[in-house]
């Protein structure tokens, strides 16, 4: 620091043997290897321009004792103020610079890291639960021979709902991992016929919650793509609202379903009369591994923004007091006679 403060004082007794190009030039080569010490030493931005001016009022000081006469005084402390000022210009311009690179290279370096363990997480995932869902599909098969051999079995049911649950559970783990679409082509399939499906296989959860279902849908509508992970989507969100609804002290639990043609889109608004989502946890929900559930992953609306936005749509939230809506917009690949 005393050093710098030399080579200043330096220049500001030398500066009437320059030219005004040579002078900026000298002042701009210090104020750049000043401020490349404070960044590499961490020194606050603030301290080092207090510490600068602090030197510009001791050598005013100095001036103040010289006798100078006022006009000989007064142009004096006019090309002191001119260096000064460019010396911090420089100096803080170049700090800002160089603090701004750190930052972008601490973010790119924290945005590889997590891509890195998104794509460990996938490949983890996929090797463990192909090898999870071998002895469930046998489980699976052999409950549908039970119930064929022994119709009256109690709790048979019961035990095929909870495996369903549990190969839905697994499956949105799955939907991390790319090498789940390898071998799989896009298919064309009915979104309303989809909407009964994944009605049909939430009846359970439905029918305990005591949710009302209120429907509005469009004429059949044709989408192009990977209709199970579409359904897994659907499952996901209207699986979300429920168990909102079950925490919920409404007496009139109701999710309601419709769907609006915008252009060569379809838009599907799922709504439920739950507590509002407050604006700051809206910002968070599609991210990965945020979550408000005890024993939640934070990967559902992930996983659910990752298959959207795969299949060129959008998925987005809205919530206000009277209910909160999550709204998905698909590409149409056709409308059925």
């Amino acid at each position: 620091m005393h050093d710098n403060g030399e080579a200043l004082l330096e220049v500001l007794l030398n500066m009437h043997k320059m030219t005004e190009k040579e002078l900026l030039d000298i002042i701009e080569k210090l104020a750049i290897e000043v401020s490349e010490e404070r960044v590499l030493a961490d020194i606050n931005l603030g301290d080092f321009v207090y510490n600068v001016n602090l030197g510009r009022t001791v050598l005013y000081s100095q001036l103040s004792t010289t006798g100078l006469p006022w006009a000989s005084l007064q142009e004096a402390l006019n090309k002191v103020n001119f260096c000064f000022d460019k010396f911090l210009y420089y100096a803080v311009s170049h700090y800002s610079e160089a603090k701004n690179k750190i930052i972008e290279e601490k973010t790119m370096h924290i945005d590889s890291t997590h891509q890195d363990r998104l794509t460990l997480l996938g490949q983890m995932t996929s090797s463990f639960i192909h090898e999870f869902r071998n002895p469930l599909t046998s489980v699976q098969g052999f409950i549908q021979l039970l119930k064929a051999d022994y119709p009256e079995m109690k709790y048979l049911d019961i035990i095929s709902s909870e495996l369903d649950q549990l190969n839905f559970r697994i499956s949105q783990f799955l939907l991390l991992s790319k090498k789940e679409l390898i071998g799989k082509e896009k298919d064309d399939f009915n979104l309303n016929t989809l909407v009964e499906e994944v009605l049909n296989f939430l009846y359970p959860s439905i029918l305990d919650g005591k949710v009302k279902i209120r429907k509005e849908l469009r004429e059949d509508i044709i989408l192009n793509g990977y209709a199970d992970e579409i359904r897994q989507v659907l499952i996901n969100i209207i699986f979300n609202a429920i168990d909102v609804l079950n925490h919920d002290e409404n007496p009139n639990p109701t999710i309601e379903i419709n769907s609006s043609l915008e252009n060569q889109f379809i838009k599907i608004n799922i709504s439920n009369n739950g507590p509002v989502i407050p604006a700051e946890l809206r910002k968070s929900i599609f991210e990965p591994f945020f979550t408000t559930k005890k024993l939640g992953t934070g990967l559902g609306l992930f996983v659910c923004k990752e298959i959207i936005e795969k299949h060129k749509g959008k998925l987005d939230c809205d919530s206000s007091p009277d209910k909160t809506t999550f709204s998905i917009l698909l590409p149409i690949a056709a409308l059925t006679p």
